[in-house]
Parts: C-alpha cells; structure tokens; sequence
C-alpha cells in the first residue's frame, strides 16, 4: 500500500508544479540479514540446484524463493538457538562496519530482490527507478555522526548500556538508537534520514507513507529531528498512515492456506481477471493481443483503484468481484466511461476541436461545473494526503456524464449544440484520463 498511495501522492504534488524527490525506503539492512547471512556462512542454506554451496555469499542466480526458504530456515534456528542468535547479531555488526565477506553477501541478497520488485513496480505503473531507492543502507555511514550530534545535544544518553532518547521523560520507554554493544536501529536510520533529506536535499515537505502501527516511532522520530534542530519551523513532517487490507473474513488477507499472498501471484489473477471482463465487453470484435492488453489495464487499475478509492486510514476488504465490477466507485467504471466518451467521438466523424457555447440544459451546467473542480480536488489532495477524495471526484463526474449522456442528446443535436456538447464531452474525457493518470492508473481508448 505504501508504494502505490506513495506514488499517488507524489504525481498530485508534481501536478501541482512542486519538485518531487521520490525516496525508496527499502528495508535491507539490520537484524534479518544478519540472520540469512550467517545462515548461509555455517552451510546450512540450501542452495539452489545446480549452484556449488559458498558459506560467504549467496549465489548469484538465487531467486526470491530460495531467499524465502534460507529466511525461514534462519528465523527457526535463531527462534530456537541462542548461539545462532549471538552470531547472528555479531554478522549485523560486521556488516555495518563495512567487512568485505558479509558486504558481498549482502549485495548479491539485495540485487536478487531487486530482481523481483522492480518488475513489479513496472507492472503497477509506479513512478520508482533504481535510483530512487535509499535503503537503509544507504545511511549507514552517517549513523555514528547521527548519534553523536544527539549527544552534543544532549538529547542522547548512556542507559543501562544502550545509547537512548527519552522523548516522553524519563519514566516512559525511550528511542533507542544505539545497542548495548553497538549496533544501530532503524529508528537511528530513520533519524539519519530525515537528516539526509532536509540538509543535503534541501527539502521542506517531508512525506511518510507507512502502517498506521508506526505512528509512535514517527514520532518519537519526527519530535528528536525538530529538537537536535534540523527541522525548522520551515519543514514540514508529516506521517501518511494507511490501514490493513483484509480478506473477505475480515483477517489480514492471506491465502486460503494461511500463507501471505504474493503481489506477483495477485497482480498474475487481477490481469486474468481484467481479461475476462474485457473479452465480455469485446471478445467478438478485438484481436486477442488487445484484449489482453485491456485486460492487464482493466486488472491492475482495479486492484490499486481499490486501495487509493480508501480512505487511507481505514482497512479496507479485497473483493475481486467489488472492484472489478462495472458500476459504482471501481477503476472499471471510470475506465468505461472514458472509453464511452472516446467512442462518441469516432462515431461523430469531427476532425477539429469542437468549441463549447452555451450550456442551457442543468445537466450541462452540473457536469461543466464539476470539470471546473479538479484543481481544488487536486488542492486537498495534496493538503491532506488523501487519494481517495480525487477517486470521489472522479466517480461524481463520471456519474454526472452518464446523466448528461441520457438527458441531452450529443450527435443527434443540431449545430452548434451538437459541437458544444461534444466540447463538453471532450472536457470530460481529459479530465477523467488527467485523474487516473494522477492515480497512475491507464485508460484504455476501447473497453
């Protein structure tokens, strides 16, 4: 959820004329690598077939599930071994402080994920490059000057070994951003960041989409930035929660078999999905290529429509049958009634911009007044961090077309009504096709 609200919100804001930087914060450094890494070492990770086994590094062709299965085999022995434990948060260690073997065995984990999701994130139509990725990682080596200029400041101390701040006084549980031992966490990550972003980028609105169970981390995070100083009274810090997405049992959703679902499995059935419903609509008369290619926009639209149409603070149920349905506040709607609208213009043989003149009818002026209403909807979007008011906007305007569509006859209408109302026509379509875009969400030509 956090890359595709997280997307959204970074195309409103571009929209609106701001700079963006979009900022990738992967999850690949810290306790669970050192747990693989250390797994690897002692020769108990499989390798996959046809790899010889290398306790330092693991194999450059391995897949996202031969990672999954030495996690797994990691995480029992660590549940279960409190000397695979200690080893494991010494190979954290070693890994922060730069030596070589455990470095080379983190970079080939890293790539072999990146093989995966960057596929991914091409397929959801999100705007992430590998050069907006800044994993954890990437702070390491400003974390120790992060702790210190907390100490300078008097804002870290020494507690029973640990290096803390104690946001909330001394009698509550307080951020820890130094282990007993060394070793940092993401919560001094975190701090390392906010750093990173506001002195050295130079931004001034910073953007956290992230579960809505993080908000105490955030800000513990967001109040030690302000009083170490690198936030001002000019920076903005705002956390974007997002709730859970349950199964239709009302239960994080999972598959049937309990296991977490794949996004690459969900988006492999939503565009299966969207195919079926496309060859409903056209089958008869579009090739097979095209129809797959409505279908993988009608499929994947659905799945993140679904998501941003949300409040984002809210769980939400995933329903296949709810977001591919052809009525109502589903991306199959808008989708529709942007290929209605491009339909009646094929059929009306016009070769030149059509001009609006005078509306008459209520349902012209409703519809053109709605049009006029993007910016503001744009304007809160972005105020409040809030895709699902644009997704309103655009269900109302589609709505209102479909009432205009039936009540003030478009082609048959003498000139210059006749060219007035398909300027309005017009109007709508871009409008709707600027809303999905903004959504990163495709609008096929024909459904």
């Amino acid at each position: 959820r956090s890359t595709i609200i997280g997307d959204a919100l970074s195309r409103v804001i571009e929209f609106q004329g701001h700079d963006v930087i979009r900022q990738n914060h992967i999850g690949d450094w810290g306790t669970q690598f050192g747990m693989l890494i250390a797994h690897l070492r002692s020769g108990a990770g499989r390798q996959p077939a046809g790899e010889s086994s290398n306790n330092s590094q693991v194999a450059p062709t391995a897949s996202i599930a031969d990672l999954e299965d030495f996690y797994r085999q990691a995480k029992q022995r660590f549940d279960a071994d409190e000397s695979f434990q200690a080893e494991a948060r010494k190979t954290v260690v070693r890994l922060q402080s730069g030596q070589p073997d455990e470095l080379a065995a983190w970079k080939t984990i890293v790539e072999a994920t990146r093989r995966e999701y960057q596929p991914i994130y091409q397929r959801l139509n999100v705007r992430l490059r590998q050069e907006h990725e800044r994993g954890e990682s990437f702070y390491n080596p400003f974390l120790p000057e992060i702790v210190r200029q907390l100490r300078d400041k008097g804002l870290a101390v020494e507690s029973e070994g640990a290096t803390v701040v104690f946001v909330d006084g001394p009698e509550k549980p307080p951020m820890i951003v130094e282990k007993t031992g060394g070793g940092f966490l993401y919560a001094t990550t975190d701090l390392a960041g906010v750093w990173y972003r506001i002195t050295q980028l130079g931004a001034r609105r910073l953007i956290y989409t992230h579960d809505s169970r993080q908000a105490n981390h955030f800000r513990q995070v967001f109040w030690t930035a302000r009083k170490v100083g690198w936030a001002g009274d000019d920076v903005l810090l705002e956390y974007a929660p997002f709730g859970t997405m349950l199964g239709e049992d009302g239960k994080p959703f999972k598959t049937r078999s309990g296991d977490t679902v794949k996004l690459k499995d969900l988006l492999d059935e939503a565009e299966e999905r969207g195919y079926a419903v496309a060859k409903s609509k056209r089958g008869g008369d579009l090739e097979e290529a095209h129809l797959r290619e409505i279908g993988r926009a009608i499929g994947i639209g659905a799945v993140k429509y679904a998501d941003l149409s949300k409040d984002r603070t809210s769980d939400y149920v995933f329903s296949w049958d709810k977001m591919l349905a052809m009525e109502g506040n589903t991306a199959p709607y808008l989708q529709y009634a942007y290929a209605r609208i491009r339909s009646i213009f094929r059929k009306s043989g016009t070769g030149q911009q059509p001009e609006i003149g005078s509306l008459e009818s209520p349902h012209e002026l409703a519809l053109a007044k709605q049009i006029l209403r993007l910016g503001d909807i744009v304007d809160n979007v972005a105020r409040d961090l809030k895709p699902h008011l644009l997704c309103l906007y655009l269900y109302d305007l589609a709505t209102m077309f479909s009432g205009f569509y039936e009540n003030c006859p478009v082609l048959q209408s003498d000139e210059p009504t006749r060219s007035s109302r398909l300027a309005l026509c017009d109007l709508t379509a871009r409008t709707i096709a600027a809303g999905l875009d903004l959504l990163g969400i495709e609008h096929p030509e024909q459904m």
